[in-house]
């Protein structure tokens, strides 16, 4: 009778879920698959739970409202702003202080790669486009925010705003290459 016992609390599945049980009370979680970092073999996959209360680009992906393709040309434009952007820094504890005047660090070959593809993709998406993805994707604004940014408070300009940012992000998938020309055709042409 011990036996059958602990057979039967001793499960592989539960060895492996790693997906937290306890949820925030305003917590906005989605399941989401990712690359499993124990694995042995390349390739394999683990459920885990990530936060999207303070990011649309995941929201709008948990919700299926926007596609892979648009989802990886959001994330890799964040990661360009990121990398480009050089604004305030820490202090550096272990340089010698002079004056606290801090030398300017060089700009390295990927922060400048970075601002080359943020400069297309400001050509790209026009200076309309390149700023509603900035209010979204690197400010974190909602449409209804952004259209009170712009005095404009109806539903009608944020379904605008939605419409065009999800335009947006088809170009920053192109751009980013992520989907090709017939991809979004397709699926403008299923909408």
């Amino acid at each position: 009778m011990a036996r059958a016992r602990r057979n039967k609390s001793y499960k592989l599945a539960t060895i492996y879920d790693r997906r937290s049980r306890d949820v925030p009370f305003n917590g906005a979680v989605a399941e989401v698959e990712i690359d499993n970092p124990l694995a042995l073999d390349p390739g394999e996959k683990i459920v885990a739970i990530r936060s999207i209360r303070s990011d649309p680009l995941g929201r709008l992906h948990a919700h299926h409202q926007i596609d892979e393709a648009q989802y990886r040309g959001g994330r890799a434009f964040q990661n360009d702003w990121e990398r480009a952007e050089r604004g305030p820094q820490a202090m550096d504890p272990t340089r010698e202080y002079v004056d606290g005047a801090r030398t300017r660090e060089p700009v390295t070959e990927s922060q400048r790669q970075a601002v080359l593809r943020l400069n297309r993709v400001e050509r790209e998406l026009g200076t309309d486009g390149a700023a509603l993805v900035h209010d979204v994707l690197v400010l974190g604004l909602t449409m209804d925010q952004i259209g009170q940014r712009r005095a404009v408070r109806t539903q009608r300009w944020n379904d605008y705003f939605a419409r065009r940012f999800r335009e947006c992000l088809d170009r920053l998938a192109l751009i980013y290459g992520f989907a090709t020309k017939a991809a979004i055709s397709r699926a403008e042409q299923r909408k």
